[in-house]
């Protein structure tokens, strides 16, 4: 008696092995853990906002900021955080800062209001850290980030073109699928 309990306990438990360690999530590498670390630090950096674009490369230890702001401050704010980072050994940072210039202010607000009060782009302003990015340098305008669908893109794009004084628009914006 005491066999077979031991065989069906022995039994149930090697049936159920596979399916413990299969939920368990695989260790993350170091750089893995860095990267996973530097975006935090980036998107929750203070004045980061819709018209401000950051990425980042990893060469290791190594990281290359890029991307484009319209603060001087938070492109320094980045670097400063991300060297802060413990296991980061190289910072190198190839943040854009976008020139002032009253007429770009005046093409973001009104970029804004034209893409975003769409019933079917206002979804992308939800949220701490929106998905799309409105960036504009002496009237030319690029849009970057990550929509659900062609039609949102393509919306996105045709409606920034709709906005007086605006010279071009690229429309660098990806879809999740």
């Amino acid at each position: 008696m005491k066999n077979t309990i031991f065989s069906a306990v022995f039994a149930t438990l090697l049936a159920t092995t596979p399916l413990v360690s299969a939920s368990v999530p695989a260790p993350q590498t170091e750089e893995q853990r860095l990267a996973k670390q530097v975006r935090h630090e980036l998107i929750t950096l203070p004045f980061y906002g819709v018209f401000d674009n950051l990425a980042y490369s990893m060469d290791g230890r190594k990281v290359t900021l890029i991307g484009q702001v319209t603060r001087p401050v938070l492109a320094s704010s980045a670097a400063n955080v991300v060297k802060s980072i413990p296991g980061v050994e190289e910072v190198v940072n190839n943040i854009e800062v976008l020139p002032l210039s009253p007429n770009d202010d005046r093409l973001r607000i009104a970029l804004y209001r034209t893409i975003f009060s769409q019933a079917s782009l206002g979804r992308y302003t939800l949220g701490a850290n929106p998905p799309v990015r409105i960036l504009v340098k002496n009237g030319n305008v690029t849009l970057a980030g990550v929509v659900l669908n062609e039609m949102d893109k393509n919306l996105a794009g045709l409606f920034a073109n709709q906005v007086n004084g605006v010279f071009t628009v690229t429309n660098n914006l990806t879809t999740e699928k």
